[in-house]
């Protein structure tokens, strides 16, 4: 059985929701009354072709869905960073006349030039809020980490009645992230990689001791061979940096029930 389809039957609890964590940032999650929103699918190998000379942006991680198989309902991007909002991805799904596309304004652009219609594209910045079925997403601050793309997003999301989810995007370390604080999220999902100016390990582990969440996701240290980073230090200095935050390390393609 396909994983997509897996994802279609898995049941999910009321007040829960489920996670499936494809490589780097992207997740696909499925609430109680089968909603699923895909944040940040790389589903390709394009950022391989980008790489300068002496750099290795070849994917690791598996594709565990090919672009062809995606059927979520709402296609989530936190920006314009092709391992986030990759054009590949986007040309080649099969469902682009019954989903949604969500992003900030650069992203927006792309699944207009990839031929998502006008009319299925919701734009979202900063302290906005989408109401999509039984799920809600808002847009909270990150400080973009270079000049090719200043409208980095990060994002709460409830599902249902599940407990809310902070996910951090790819940001810069700020006092600012800590305002993600106010709306109390359970979950924070987070980069650690450090590279190309992205949270470290340690600023990660900082940060959930300012959200204080009950538990983290390390993500966005998998993927390339020169972008990487050890989960391990994360779940180390969360112990020093914020030890009432419980360490959570999801497996690639495995359903994660949090409730």
């Amino acid at each position: 059985m396909s994983l997509m389809r897996e994802i279609r039957e898995f049941p999910v609890d009321r007040g829960a929701v489920a996670l499936w964590w494809l490589g780097q940032n992207g997740f696909i999650f499925k609430s109680h009354e089968g909603t699923l929103v895909g944040i940040d699918l790389y589903l390709t190998d394009s950022c391989a072709g980008l790489a300068p000379d002496g750099m290795d942006l070849s994917r690791r991680v598996p594709i565990l869905i090919p672009p062809e198989e995606l059927d979520v309902d709402y296609f989530v991007c936190t920006h314009n960073h092709q391992d986030h909002t990759d054009p590949e991805t986007i040309e080649r799904l099969r469902h682009k006349d019954t989903q949604q596309f969500v992003g900030p304004h650069p992203s927006c652009d792309v699944f207009r030039q990839k031929g998502v219609e006008p009319g299925r594209i919701l734009p979202i910045w900063a302290d906005h809020e989408l109401d999509l079925r039984d799920t809600r997403i808002r847009g909270t601050f990150a400080l973009p980490t270079d000049a090719s793309d200043l409208n980095h997003l990060g994002y709460i999301l409830q599902f249902g009645s599940a407990p809310r989810i902070y996910m951090t995007g790819d940001t810069a370390e700020c006092e600012l992230l800590e305002s993600a604080r106010r709306h109390q999220p359970q979950l924070m999902i987070t980069c650690i990689n450090g590279g190309f100016k992205n949270l470290s390990h340690d600023q990660a582990a900082r940060l959930a001791g300012a959200i204080r969440p009950k538990a983290a996701i390390p993500c966005h240290y998998d993927m390339f061979p020169d972008n990487a980073a050890d989960p391990r230090q994360f779940r180390a200095a969360l112990k020093l940096r914020a030890p009432d935050v419980r360490y959570v390390q999801p497996e690639h393609g495995k359903p994660l029930v949090y409730a």
